[in-house]
């Protein structure tokens, strides 16, 4: 029989398929999938409370990766099934699509309606113990690589006992790629759960045995509360409704509920939906209804008060979303779920409905609170304004950074003398940055052309850390090095926001392997070789990260001897010369080198680029020094005068402070 022959076809049993195609059901087979399971179990304890029973829930995860998760609801059912022929157990713990959630009227907004969850993490686990307690009778149940071992367990319990299910498992490494959870996974669900389930208070314990609770008595308003960080700028809206519908004419009608709270912020943020206790981290329904509705309603306010300009585009939900905190919670009894991961719903009657209703009552809001609906129009059209002011920005930095990308420039940079790229590799080359139009020319008279390239700064060149990516784009010199560079700049943290889509470092495109920095030996070329420094670290900090950038020391000091030149680089050596001449009653003449430019070509050869005989500062960077080179660049070279001001005072004696900027 051929290997597609018809004894080749068979059906796999549920335990089979669980552990062969987990992903299947748990949405992947790495950690994340391990974890579904613990929020399918957590969420029957929590379908449990919201069908009435049980106001409390501890999950507490072990040293051994294992999870267990108790509750004090009913007692999930595990005794005969007289219409299933089975006991109950095999149906929620050992069957795929089975289960009591079936039935409307047991778990009318229920979180799990597969019937996969249970019977889910029991096939997929090494071990799982059960313990039920309904009735008047403790129910225990082991399993091993999700099969029963031995029988069930039962025995009666006094009057009063507690009633509830405690389950205890540990996702099987034969079936996952991982089982070791990130704290913050249980802390963050749970905290999720806690928000649209309010009065139910959930206790976590860690693996060092250290507990924490979480628990909103009002729900999605205390919530909405605690986002909003007291920087909102208007107060809290809370909706509630309910409807009947359904998604298409012909399929049945369903029960749906609407709880949504809103406030417009400054400085915060968010749009976060949830569907029957499930966090929908990619939305779906409600986050299109919301993005409609919004977008709508105040693009109709600012029409109705003529605020747009002359031929202006209409704003988008981008430009809403700036300024929005929303929080949505619906429930319904027929859901419709992108896949068993339940990270988003696409019931299209929940998103008709409830696109409708937010349009009728934020038309309500702005009549009823006129100086607060001006408050918002005028904050999103500033959003508007800035976000595209942004997007030219952004078109302005392609056009410029990807114009002469990679090693062969398409057109020349001005002022740039390059270096033989064809014939030499990138670790060979050396862009020189040198300070001056004078001392560049003798640089470049003076360098091996072959791997040498020099770019001469001409006019004022950015000085601090506060300069932003516009200012680079308007600062000549500094977009001559990026130019010349080839790789662009990468865009600093507290720009991102406005660049989301921007790419412009490219290391690949990097046509020099090492750059120097060749100032002045004084306090003015020092400065300037800092504000270069301060530039890589911000916008190229790959750069330095990679200990390309280095410093260049030039003489300080010319000593004459009769016909003979000598340099010296700092104090501490002009006098170690003068010492040795005077030991052999030498006279000598000692003058002080103002600049690059006063030196000739072979001495600046000799004394500044020869690799044989040059004097460079190479910039060694070590990660573990990161917090050391944030808090210096930004007391020497950020915001905080008043800082700087401080700590020259401690550590400079000789500076007058009030020509520190």
């Amino acid at each position: 029989m051929s290997e597609y022959g018809n004894d080749s076809i068979r059906s796999l049993s549920d335990r089979e398929a669980v552990r062969m195609r987990v992903a299947t059901y748990a949405g992947g087979n790495d950690k994340h999938g391990a974890f579904t399971t613990a929020r399918e179990i957590l969420s029957n304890s929590t379908d449990e409370f919201k069908a009435g029973h049980g106001n409390e829930i501890t999950i507490q995860y072990f040293k051994d990766n294992s999870i267990k998760v108790s509750d004090k609801a009913r007692g999930c059912p595990v005794d005969w099934n007289e219409g299933e022929g089975k006991y109950n157990y095999e149906l929620i713990y050992l069957s795929l699509n089975a289960g009591g959630k079936y039935s409307q009227d047991s778990y009318e907004y229920a979180l799990g309606l597969n019937g996969i969850g249970s019977a889910l993490t029991i096939l997929s686990s090494e071990f799982a113990f059960v313990e039920v307690v309904r009735d008047g009778y403790k129910y225990n149940l082991e399993f091993k690589k999700g099969e029963l071992v031995g029988e069930m367990k039962k025995e009666q319990v006094p009057e009063g006992t507690q009633t509830g299910t405690v389950i205890h498992w540990r996702p099987d490494l034969e079936v996952f790629l991982e089982n070791n959870f990130p704290e913050e996974w249980f802390t963050e669900y749970l905290e999720q759960q806690a928000i649209v389930n309010k009065g139910l208070k959930f206790i976590f314990i860690n693996q060092k045995e250290e507990q924490k609770e979480f628990y909103y008595e009002n729900g999605i308003v205390d919530y909405l509360n605690k986002l909003n960080e007291d920087k909102n700028f208007t107060d809290p809206i809370y909706l509630e409704t309910e409807a009947v519908g359904k998604d298409r004419d012909d399929k049945p009608e369903y029960r749906s509920k609407y709880q949504i709270a809103f406030s417009f912020n400054n400085e915060v943020n968010i749009l976060e939906s949830y569907h029957n206790s499930s966090f929908l981290k990619h939305g779906g329904s409600p986050h299109n209804a919301v993005k409609n509705a919004f977008t709508y309603a105040i693009d109709h306010l600012i029409k109705s008060k003529g605020k747009y300009n002359k031929n202006e585009k209409k704003i988008t939900f981008e430009h809403i979303a700036d300024s929005l905190v929303i929080v949505t919670n619906t429930y319904s009894t027929e859901t419709s779920y992108q896949n068993q991961t339940k990270f988003a719903i696409t019931n299209k009657f929940i998103q008709d409905y409830l696109t409708k209703y937010l349009k009728e009552q934020l038309e309500i809001y702005f009549i009823e609170n006129p100086f607060e609906a001006d408050k918002i129009v005028e904050q999103i059209l500033i959003n508007k304004h800035s976000s595209e002011k942004a997007e030219r920005t952004r078109l302005d930095i392609k056009k410029k950074l990807q114009s002469n990308s990679g090693v062969g420039l398409k057109s020349k940079i001005e002022d740039l003398n390059d270096c033989d790229m064809d014939n030499t590799s990138l670790e060979e080359r050396e862009l020189w940055v040198c300070e001056g139009e004078s001392a560049c020319q003798t640089m470049t008279n003076s360098r091996d052309d072959r791997t040498m390239g020099t770019y001469p700064l001409r006019g004022r060149f950015i000085s601090s850390l506060k300069n932003s990516v516009e200012d680079v784009l308007n600062n000549k010199p500094a977009m001559g090095i990026i130019q010349s560079l080839g790789c662009g700049i990468e865009i600093p943290a507290q720009e991102r926001k406005n660049f989301k889509n921007v790419t412009t470092f490219n290391k690949e495109n990097l046509r020099y392997g090492n750059i120097v920095i060749a100032c002045d030996s004084d306090s003015f070329g020092n400065g300037i070789s800092i504000a270069l420094v301060t530039f890589f670290y911000k916008f190229m900090p790959t750069l330095l990260k990679e200990n390309r950038i280095h410093i260049s020391l030039s003489p300080r000091y010319k000593i004459t001897v009769k016909d003979k030149e000598l340099f010296a680089y700092d104090e501490k050596e002009k006098n170690e010369m003068i010492k040795e001449l005077d030991s052999q009653n030498m006279k000598y003449n000692v003058g002080i080198i103002k600049g690059l430019g006063e030196l000739n070509g072979d001495t600046y050869w000799n004394y500044v680029m020869n690799p044989e005989t040059r004097k460079i500062k190479k910039l060694i960077y070590k990660s573990e020094f990161d917090e050391q080179l944030d808090h210096y660049f930004n007391i020497l070279m950020g915001e905080d005068i008043e800082g700087r001001k401080n700590y020259i005072k401690e550590n400079i004696t000789h500076l007058d402070l009030t020509l520190v900027d």
